[in-house]
């Protein structure tokens, strides 16, 4: 039951998260008057402010991961048992699926849609591998009162420094396959954004690891050893 409450909290707040960004954006468009720069940054706050109550809420529950690279990264270090790792990116994709489908809905959209925006090349890949890197660091080196709130605002940040506008998580590539809007991009741009993520959260890893002390990184295996006993 503690397992089924993790990956259901997994889904609903990935599911929760892809509603806000395609939701947003679908919004953002339709107001901005063809104003790029008006949609993007509308859609940059409701996603901070979205992100920041759903980790708020889901991360005492699950850890509020919603994304596979998270949680991989997780897994390797110890914090997440190893056998619940497949589960976790399940529920996060399925929740992904299902939150672009609740935007479509709450549009009146067509509900089932495959994105045709392109966002390919080099650029575009360093931009994911930057974002993601930057958000694993945010993860592993926040203070725990404080995770929330630096996620949300480095997410804000990225969406705006970065050619990519920051997806930063396979489950939102996913996700945003599904739909042919502002905040979409199209299946055969997704491989290349996913193995930038994941290039990116490895290197964050390396860096942390550099950064941190040896009896530092000592009291945090400790720790995330008594949490699974």
């Amino acid at each position: 039951m503690n397992l089924s409450r993790k990956l259901f909290a997994e889904l609903l707040g990935t599911a929760l998260l892809l509603a806000v960004v395609i939701g947003s954006g679908v919004m953002a468009e339709r107001l901005s008057g063809g104003n790029v720069a008006v949609a993007l940054l509308a859609n940059t706050l409701a996603t901070v402010g979205g992100l920041y109550i759903l980790i708020e809420v889901f991360g005492p529950v699950s850890g509020a991961h919603f994304n596979p690279a998270v949680s991989a990264v997780m897994a390797w270090r110890g914090e997440l048992p190893k056998a619940t790792l497949a589960p976790y990116i399940t529920a996060q994709l399925l929740g992904a699926m299902l939150g672009a489908w609740l935007a479509h809905a709450m549009f009146d959209m067509t509900i089932v849609q495959f994105s045709t925006k392109l966002r390919a090349g080099t650029g575009q890949w360093i931009a994911e591998g930057v974002a993601t890197f930057g958000l694993l660091l945010v993860i592993l080196r926040a203070p725990s009162t404080r995770v929330a709130a630096m996620v949300a605002a480095y997410i804000g940040a990225a969406y705006w420094f970065t050619a990519s506008t920051s997806f930063a998580n396979p489950a939102a590539v996913f996700g945003r396959m599904f739909s042919d809007s502002f905040a979409g991009i199209a299946p055969s741009s997704a491989l290349g954004f996913v193995v930038a993520e994941l290039l990116g959260a490895a290197v964050a890893v390396g860096v942390h690891q550099l950064l941190t002390t040896p009896k530092a990184a000592a009291a945090s295996a400790t720790a995330g050893e008594a949490r699974h006993v």
